[in-house]
C-alpha cells in the first residue's frame, strides 16, 4: 500500500501551507504529495489527473477536506465512485473523520459516509456559487464607482515617432526599441500600426 496525499489551492497567490503541514504531520513522502493551483470547478487538473494515473487498488488518499477535492457537487461524487469502487482506493478526508472509507465498511457506515459527502460536496460547490455571486457583486458595485478593470494601457515615450523614424531606418534595433518603450515585442507592433494609421505618410514595416 502506498500513502498519497493531494492538496489544491484556487489561484496562484494562495497558500497551501496548512494543507502541507497536516500531510507532513502523517509523513507522507513529498513524492507522493500531489498540488494544484487551480479552481475547484472541475477535474481537468494536471497534478490530479498525474496522481490518479499512479494510484492503485489498495492505495490510501488523504485529503484535508472536501472542498480542497472539489467544488461541483455532480463531480465530486463522480470521483469518489472512481477512486473508492473503481480504482479500490482508500480515501481519507482529515478534517471529516466521518469520511474516512478504510472505517465502518458495514452497510450503515457506507450510508453514512455516503450521507455526509453528498451534504459536505452541496455545501463546497454552494461556498463556490456564493464566492462568485460576491465577486460579480463587488466588480457590479467598482465599476459603478468608475473602478477601471483590465491591464492599464501603456503610454508610448513622448518620443515615440522619432523612435519610429530610426528604427524603420535601422538606425536602432527592434531590441532596442522595445528597450526605449519598455514593451514586449507583441505591444510594440500594435502600437506601431496604431501610430502607423495615425500617420498615413508613415510606410507599412
Amino acid at each position: 500500500m502506498n500513502i498519497y496525499a493531494y492538496i489544491r489551492v484556487s489561484t496562484a497567490d494562495q497558500n497551501e501551507d496548512r494543507q502541507l503541514a497536516a500531510m507532513r504531520e502523517l509523513q507522507i513522502p513529498s513524492r507522493n504529495i500531489f498540488t494544484d493551483k487551480q479552481s475547484g470547478k472541475d477535474f481537468e487538473r494536471w497534478g490530479y489527473k498525474k496522481l490518479v494515473k499512479k494510484l492503485k487498488a489498495g492505495d490510501l488518499l488523504y485529503v484535508l477536506s472536501i472542498d480542497r477535492l472539489g467544488r461541483n457537487y455532480e463531480e465530486i461524487q463522480n470521483q469518489w465512485r472512481i477512486l473508492t469502487k473503481e480504482k479500490g482506493v482508500d480515501i481519507a478526508v482529515i478534517d471529516m473523520p466521518l469520511l474516512d472509507t478504510r472505517l465502518n465498511k458495514d452497510l450503515m457506515g457506507t450510508f453514512i459516509a455516503d450521507l455526509v459527502l453528498q451534504i459536505l460536496s452541496f455545501v463546497a460547490q454552494s461556498e463556490r456559487e456564493n464566492i462568485r455571486k460576491r465577486q460579480a457583486q463587488g466588480i457590479s458595485a467598482a465599476k459603478a464607482r468608475g473602478v477601471k478593470f483590465g491591464r492599464p494601457i501603456k503610454a508610448m515615450p513622448d518620443h515615440f515617432g522619432e523612435l519610429v523614424k530610426k528604427w524603420e531606418q535601422g538606425l536602432i534595433t527592434t531590441k532596442e526599441m522595445l528597450k526605449q518603450c519598455g514593451i514586449c515585442r507583441s505591444t510594440l507592433y500594435q502600437k506601431y500600426n496604431e501610430y502607423r494609421l495615425l500617420n498615413k505618410n508613415c510606410p507599412k514595416r
